[in-house]
């Protein structure tokens, strides 16, 4: 009987190395938890586009980013092209700002919701102030983002800024 006892001491034992080991080794070297830094990078997110800073938006991702903005048919792969995709955005809206509504990012993968707000001056030239809600879909690797496709309504902003006519007050 006391053979049996410690088998089942033993057994109960290695199911808890096993079930714990994974978490001990998964878990990052930072001391943070990995969902607590999947959160702060929707901040940093946020934080490097209303910095104005091409240079600072790099280091909120991997080398090899995908970005991807959707209403405009953007696409940029890697380092190089993002910060010339920033840079071109800082251009057209010299006053462009970013709220953060809400962020959600788990496990490696998100959305941030946020609202963008600026002045058309290089985008269609119009010279008239604009915002827009938007989300962003974003993969996190190493505490970075490695991918973020943007997706918001750019007629919003065109009727905004004037290139499109608002539609009347009584269309559904």
């Amino acid at each position: 009987m006391n053979i049996n006892v410690n088998v089942k001491r033993s057994l109960i034992g290695a199911m808890l190395v096993a079930l714990l080991a994974p978490a001990a080794i998964a878990a990052p070297r930072d001391g943070k938890s990995t969902s607590d830094r999947d959160a702060a990078v929707a901040e940093k997110w946020i934080a490097a586009w209303n910095s104005h800073s091409p240079e600072k938006m790099l280091l909120v991702f991997t080398a090899d980013v995908f970005y991807e903005d959707v209403a405009f048919g953007e696409v940029s792969h890697g380092s190089a092209e993002l910060c010339k995709f920033a840079a071109s955005e800082f251009e057209g809206v010299p006053d462009l700002e970013l709220k953060l509504l809400r962020a959600n990012v788990q496990g490696g993968h998100g959305t941030i919701e946020w609202v963008l707000s600026g002045t058309d001056k290089g985008v269609f030239n119009t010279g008239k102030k604009f915002s827009v809600r938007g989300v962003s879909v974003i993969d996190v690797r190493d505490g970075k983002i490695s991918r973020s496709v943007d997706f918001y309504d750019s007629g919003t902003i065109m009727r905004q800024v004037g290139v499109l006519p608002t539609p009347p007050t009584d269309a559904k």
